[in-house]
């Protein structure tokens, strides 16, 4: 739905989607289908995870971002966290990372590597200010360590300290972590986990065709109230993940 502004408060629609590169549970790599989960989803905000940049020939090397931000005519952002030489003379940089399409303007962006154990893959918090009809929206997306239980928790940390009490503000991410872990319970210490809006707690998202964790989650900080939350199921083989869908209502 479209956000609706009444004394500087809004109604918002946002969606968090790992995409895995655009290759489905079917091992077919196919970036329209990740396009039309998120149109008829509705959502406005989109943070994703996932995405490549012309990073290699999984994804035939294409700008993912940019070719969803054409087909659903939103403004994007993108933050890579691994930036890799360009494959050939005079071609764009190899990037993996996380990125905001947005029905909104957005109005900057900026992305911070976290914590990494040697050896780990580099992760980081994008951080986008978004114009909601007159509102500063500050939307931050994350993907923490798959494997270290260590950075994740470090990394957790770090977001709440990057984040801090910056309002009106909401996180969306893949956490790798389930509810009642060390690091989805330090984030519940500051922000509010849409998941507890819903009449039996959490869903599991991951592995899409056969979900067992609850892996997904949007965050809302100062300012932001969760009232309505769930997965988007009409494609679960467009990812390995389900995208996890809220209804936010924002105060400026």
């Amino acid at each position: 739905m479209d956000s609706r502004l009444d004394s500087a408060e809004a109604t918002v629609d946002v969606l968090s989607f790992n995409i895995h590169h655009g290759e489905g549970t079917d091992g077919v790599l196919d970036l329209e289908r990740i396009a039309r989960v998120i149109r008829r989803s509705g959502a406005e905000i989109v943070g994703l995870q996932e995405v490549d940049r012309h990073f290699d020939g999984r994804s035939q090397w294409n700008d993912q971002v940019a070719e969803l931000a054409r087909s659903l005519g939103y403004h994007l952002a993108y933050g890579a966290n691994i930036d890799l030489e360009p494959a050939a003379p005079a071609a764009p940089r190899c990037q993996y990372g996380t990125a905001v399409l947005s029905r909104h303007p957005i109005t900057r962006a900026r992305n911070t590597h976290l914590f990494r154990s040697p050896g780990e893959e580099q992760r980081g918090l994008l951080h986008v200010e978004i114009d909601l009809g007159g509102i500063p929206l500050q939307v931050f997306v994350t993907h923490l360590e798959l494997f270290s239980e260590i950075d994740r928790i470090r990394q957790s940390e770090e977001v709440v300290e990057l984040i801090g009490g910056t309002g009106p503000a909401i996180l969306l991410g893949d956490f790798n972590a389930a509810p009642g872990t060390s690091e989805i319970t330090r984030l519940r210490t500051v922000f509010t986990d849409s998941w507890t809006v819903l009449d039996g707690g959490p869903v599991a998202t991951f592995p899409a065709d056969a979900p067992r964790d609850c892996i997904d989650y949007v965050f809302a900080g100062r300012g932001v109230t969760p009232v309505r939350v769930g997965l988007v199921t009409e494609e679960p083989v467009a990812s390995d993940h389900l995208p996890v869908l809220a209804r936010l209502v924002v105060s400026g």
